[in-house]
């Protein structure tokens, strides 16, 4: 048994060192309190540090109170962090990040997170989380690993950087081959016979090919 003073003295302490507090009490009088934390994972604080040298913001949304939220915000290296929210207010949240003019990738696992999900610019759920979640993003995770969200962004940029190198080098060849395939140099006596525009063209299309199976060599690590 413990006085209010002691009670609130003691959440306090906890609440600071970014744990969830509940009391027990029996009548009017408290008789323990309780204290609940989630282990923060190393992979999680690795996994904002590398977003944020890609220049990435990164924010939690979170249910816990704003003590907790602000210890766990600390201790991750977080740009901004979003406490005491209700599931129906994780949607709210999205839109107020774009309305800021910010292009917002969601991550999340439970049902709750689904509005939040399909609001945001880019879904992103984790495969051990619910159906509804899953159904709602644009991207599955297949690992609960904060650190493959890195790796979906760097993938994502080599895929683009990939994709503008092939539509370069097509409309490149086209801008050449196609004028020579018309005859436009027969006045000087030079012309692109059929064949060898065919196998230019069969060749354009396997360097198009190979930089795109490049893929595969490129590390996300």
């Amino acid at each position: 048994e413990m006085d209010l003073s002691q009670a609130e003295k003691q959440a306090r302490e906890l609440q600071n060192e970014g744990k969830t507090v509940s009391f027990l009490g029996v009548g009017s009088e408290i008789r323990a309190v309780f204290a609940f934390a989630d282990e923060i994972k190393q992979e999680s604080k690795q996994a904002v540090q590398e977003l944020k040298a890609m220049g990435i913001k990164v924010a939690m949304l979170t249910g816990d109170n704003k003590q907790t939220a602000n210890y766990v915000a600390g201790k991750l290296g977080l740009n901004n962090f979003f406490a005491e929210i209700k599931p129906e207010q994780k949607n709210a949240s999205i839109k107020e990040l774009q309305a800021l003019k910010l292009s917002v990738m969601m991550v999340g696992d439970g049902v709750n997170d689904a509005p939040a999900l399909a609001q945001a610019n880019v879904g992103v759920a984790i495969g051990a989380g619910t159906d509804v979640a899953i159904e709602s993003a644009q991207i599955v995770l297949i690992k609960n690993n904060p650190l493959d969200v890195v790796k979906l962004i760097k993938l994502s940029k080599i895929t683009r950087r990939k994709m503008l190198q092939n539509l370069f080098w097509a409309t490149a060849y086209n801008v050449v081959a196609i004028p020579l395939a018309a005859g436009v140099l027969m006045p000087i006596g030079l012309m692109l016979r059929p064949e060898w525009g065919a196998m230019l063209m069969t060749g354009s299309s396997i360097v198009v090919v190979a930089n795109a199976l490049s893929l595969k060599k490129e590390k996300l690590s």
